[in-house]
């Protein structure tokens, strides 16, 4: 499920607020620039299904987006908790950094937890299936997929480079917990 924690930036301890109601997290959010949507596959997917046919149980809502922001690119990341390079790949994420351009993620499977840093507050939110979030360009974050990462994303660009982190050298984001996904 779905959950927002906010904390003020020098106290990791304490959330100022918590909610899983995905319409209080998207109001939250939205005070901030963040977007913050829930999407329904058209119809169901396979485990193993190609980026394909991911793409398009999703179509309506992936042109829409593409239409109303620009993007030039669309993809499907998936990544499993035996994924040999997982450690590299996590480390990528984990230091304060921010982009040039809106990162929006949705979460076709699995979970993982953005973390925001504005206006002297950490926004810390777990994505999990079916949460689209897009964080606008400028923005400082950071990402945990865990240790044993287990997800499937839906990425959209509008540079051609991709993923290009700006990173900030402050030490925020080991200040604050890392990413455990909750058991069922």
């Amino acid at each position: 499920m779905s959950r927002l924690r906010i904390f003020d930036e020098n106290d990791p301890g304490r959330p100022l607020f918590a909610s899983r109601d995905g319409q209080a997290i998207a109001a939250e959010l939205e005070k901030i620039g963040v977007t913050f949507e829930r999407w329904r596959a058209s119809r169901d997917i396979a485990p193993g299904a190609s980026p394909e046919e991911v793409m398009d149980a999703y179509r309506a809502d992936i042109d829409r987006l593409v239409a109303e922001r620009g993007f030039k690119t669309v993809d499907v990341v998936s990544i499993a908790p035996d994924n040999p390079s997982r450690a590299e790949m996590r480390k990528k994420f984990l230091d304060e950094h921010f982009h040039k351009e809106d990162e929006v993620r949705f979460f076709v499977a699995g979970s993982g937890l953005f973390t925001l840093h504005v206006d002297g507050k950490v926004y810390e939110i777990e994505c999990v299936k079916d949460d689209l979030i897009a964080v606008p360009d400028g923005t400082r974050h950071w990402f945990d997929m865990g240790e044993e990462p287990s997800f499937v994303a839906i990425r959209f660009f509008t540079e051609p480079d991709g993923w290009v982190g700006h990173f900030t050298g402050t030490d925020i984001a080991h200040k604050f917990p890392r990413y455990v996904p909750e058991t069922a």
